[in-house]
């Protein structure tokens, strides 16, 4: 399964989000300067986050984005599904039906659920799961743990416009 990168990025500004007053919003540009990134594209991935609920925004000359709701109510499943869609990763096609194979697997092969895409739709359903029980809370958390000053350096940075 692969993500794009949007999905990293919008993982880590709703974890630098997280650290900042909740009243506080912070523009897309400022996000983007945080981490070096363009500012057009990751603005791209902050509207998605939007049309989610994930963020809300305030627009104007002091506007920007915050959380939409609290940390420990947002999962990687959502950051990715907002980013990346819902889509399926894996679309069987049917192949087993086609050419010679198909006539080797006979009427049975057309009854018979594909063995291939069941494969992979449990591999998908529990990375799904897996990413649908992690919460942004528990990343900023863990983070937090590993260097304890990360949240106090985020917001003074944010808090330098």
């Amino acid at each position: 399964m692969k993500l794009r990168e949007g999905v990293e990025w919008a993982v880590h500004c709703c974890i630098n989000l997280s650290w900042l007053s909740p009243d506080k919003v912070v523009p897309a540009a400022r996000l983007a300067a945080f981490h070096d990134l363009p500012p057009a594209y990751l603005n791209k991935q902050m509207n998605a986050l939007g049309r989610a609920g994930i963020v809300s925004s305030r627009s104007g000359p002091r506007g920007g984005y915050r959380l939409g709701r609290e940390p420990d109510g947002i999962s990687l499943m959502d950051v990715a599904t907002a980013i990346d869609g819902a889509a399926q990763a894996f679309v069987c096609t049917g192949i087993r039906h086609n050419g010679p194979a198909g006539q080797i697997a006979g009427t049975a092969g057309h009854r018979t659920p594909c063995t291939v895409a069941q494969a992979f739709a449990g591999a998908e359903l529990a990375w799904r799961h897996r990413l649908a029980g992690r919460t942004i809370a528990e990343l900023a958390d863990t983070v937090r743990r590993m260097d304890p000053a990360a949240p106090h350096h985020v917001r003074n940075w944010f808090d330098q416009d």
